[in-house]
């Protein structure tokens, strides 16, 4: 397991329900022999996380409500937004994750498995797999980090 896995599995193992690590953990060993499962796996992870946050912080939300929404509720509740940044360079990388957020929504819809899949079914390789779980577990173990540090 790599280094930056290990930490994300630590800071994910704290979380309350079991189910975030859980996911995690999926979305890891899914990586090389089901890519697809992985990538479906990835946004699963960062809507628990969004969900757990939510709740802890007392925000409405829909239960039907897509993982941009989730997150921007999210990013909201803890003023990461990009538009209540005043430091440039972090307006600009809470803008990058807002993207890769929308963006994991729109791969799993395309690539995941959470959907039925035709003839012309794309295999998304092993490596597309990883950078897309990866991504997923560096947002999560950040917004996790991020609760953490507002409950102190």
């Amino acid at each position: 397991m790599a280094r930056a896995d290990r930490e994300a599995t630590k800071i994910l193992q704290r979380v309350t329900p079991d189910t975030v690590h859980e996911v995690w953990e999926r979305a890891q060993a899914r990586r090389t022999d089901d890519p697809n499962g992985a990538i479906t796996l990835a946004r699963t992870l960062l809507e628990t996380v969004c969900k757990h946050i939510l709740n802890v912080r007392g925000v409405t939300y829909n239960d039907g409500d897509e993982l941009p929404r989730l997150y921007r509720l999210t990013a909201d509740a803890f003023q990461i937004a990009p538009n209540t940044e005043t430091e440039d360079a972090f307006r600009r990388i809470f803008g990058a994750c807002t993207s890769i957020v929308e963006t994991l929504g729109t791969i799993r819809n395309r690539l995941g498995n959470a959907h039925g899949r035709g003839a012309d079914a794309v295999r998304v390789e092993s490596r597309y797999a990883r950078l897309v779980v990866n991504l997923s577990g560096a947002m999560a173990t950040f917004l996790v980090e991020t609760l953490e540090a507002a409950q102190t």
